[in-house]
């Protein structure tokens, strides 16, 4: 196992305009990052958006964890959305007339199939449905599996045991400039719709500090699903206990549209 220090702390940001229309708690989650040429990862996002980069890189990113309190806007919680193990595979892109930092998932596999289907049409996402589990092993240690249904050749999966090491004893605001702040501050998901324009979804987040982490990871064939191979380099971590999202509707692109910011209030609505 690896340790990699960290600095980061949650601090309030606005919200963007209009009602949220679902939210979710993400908990227990391992951030597992690796650099990618830029011009690899150019080369794997739909058109309209770039990579953003930090340090002169994209960064690739696996995130596993678990959610629940899932429901849509003035909507009691989901019955499926109790305790679902997730799994992202993102990486941090702009788009390119207002430089809105956004992620866009190449991939989000889930045990739920209900979670995928409805996630599929509401907001069109690269959803999959797959076998997955995730344990306690200890405190804040958890042995994470999952092998994607419907993909045997070749194998779509991701086996890893990692865990959080406590707060960082010099625990400071992430200031702008480091890589914390550059893998924290989106506010927005990008994603296409089925007949290929682009969308995004204004995204606000509720995180706890996140945490040194260590992890073990078994067996890793995401980035070969989309076409990348990781660098022969130790990724870095992070551990979040917990973070609250909540995702505004889904809006198209249009290059019209697109010179125009994403306008934030500081107050919620709804």
């Amino acid at each position: 196992m690896r340790e990699f220090q960290i600095r980061t702390s949650y601090r309030p940001r606005p919200l963007p305009t209009g009602r949220w229309a679902a939210t979710e708690r993400w908990n227990d989650l391992l951030f597992a990052h690796w650099p990618i040429p830029a011009g690899q990862m150019a080369d794997l996002l739909p058109p309209g958006l770039e990579p953003d980069l930090f340090q002169g890189t994209a960064w690739l990113g696996i995130v596993p964890f678990w959610l629940d309190r899932i429901r849509l806007h003035r909507l009691p919680y989901l019955s499926f959305g109790r305790h679902c193990p997730d799994l992202n595979l993102r990486t941090y892109v702009r788009e390119p007339h207002t430089k809105t930092a956004g992620v866009y998932c190449f991939s989000i596999d889930a045990r739920s199939l209900l979670a995928v289907t409805v996630a599929r049409l509401g907001y069109q996402l690269p959803y999959y449905w797959a076998e997955m589990s995730m344990e306690p092993r200890g405190e804040h240690e958890f042995s994470f599996f999952s092998r994607r249904r419907m993909a045997h050749n070749p194998i779509v999966a991701f086996h890893a045991r990692y865990r959080g090491l406590g707060p960082n004893g010099r625990q400071a605001e992430s200031i702008a400039g480091s890589f914390e702040s550059y893998m924290t501050d989106r506010g927005c998901l990008y994603s296409m719709t089925h007949v290929g324009q682009l969308q995004r979804a204004s995204l606000h987040t509720v995180a706890w500090p996140l945490e040194e982490a260590e992890a073990e990871i078994e067996y890793n064939s995401l980035a070969a699903s989309i076409g990348l191979t990781l660098p022969p380099t130790q990724p870095i971590l992070h551990y979040s206990r917990r973070l609250a999202v909540y995702v505004w509707p889904a809006e198209l692109v249009r290059p019209a549209l697109a010179r125009r910011p994403v306008t934030v209030a500081v107050s919620p609505s709804g």
